[in-house]
């Protein structure tokens, strides 16, 4: 009964994000032994498993980072509005 629900949650936050397709967002992931990347790009696609983000990088460059939703659920990935700071999510508190 518990992976029903976390399958419905996957897919609210992966109905949420496929409305904000083309926005700012500020991504902060936990890559693991104590390092925490944050970038600030747009929201590109999403997938069935997974969703793009373009952010940008030295240089002028720009760099595509993907991000599964599990990775949102589990709270290793986090996303906020770029100007507020509020967690794109709020139901999941």
């Amino acid at each position: 009964m518990e992976f029903t629900g976390q399958a419905e949650v996957v897919g609210r936050i992966r109905a949420d994000l496929e409305g904000l397709t083309g926005s700012r967002v500020r991504v902060r992931a936990n890559m693991g032994r104590s390092k925490i990347v944050e970038r600030e790009g747009i929201l590109m696609q999403t997938h069935p498993s997974l969703f793009v983000v373009e952010v940008e990088e030295k240089r002028s460059r720009t760099a595509r980072a993907s991000y599964q939703y599990v990775d949102v659920l589990t709270g290793t990935v986090e996303l906020t509005h770029p100007e507020s700071g509020e967690t794109l999510f709020p139901w999941m508190n």
